[in-house]
């Protein structure tokens, strides 16, 4: 769970909104308004990443603007397509939310 958080927040960090908890216990029972919060930020900080606007994200472009992202690239673009999406993105990080 840690892992999962540490990632969520090296997303978020240049927004400078996110949660800090130390268990799984603490993130399950974190305010929704904050998780949508996460979430914008989240989208946010892809729609800027995403120089091409074409909605989907290159290991390169990762590596610019969403660098958890690029060191998690060939894990979350599981099909090999060589760019990964935000559904994508936000499948893989409520993945291993839910596993820790």
């Amino acid at each position: 769970m840690k892992k999962t958080l540490i990632m969520m927040a090296l997303c978020l960090a240049s927004t400078g909104a996110f949660m800090q908890t130390a268990s799984a216990q603490t993130a399950q029972q974190a305010n929704p308004q904050r998780m949508a919060q996460m979430a914008q930020q989240l989208q946010s900080r892809f729609a800027s990443a995403n120089t091409t606007q074409d909605g989907k994200l290159t290991k390169q472009q990762a590596a610019l603007g969403m660098p958890m992202v690029a060191r998690h690239f060939d894990e979350i673009d599981s099909a090999g397509a060589g760019y990964v999406t935000l559904p994508q993105i936000e499948a893989f990080m409520q993945q291993h939310m839910s596993a820790h």
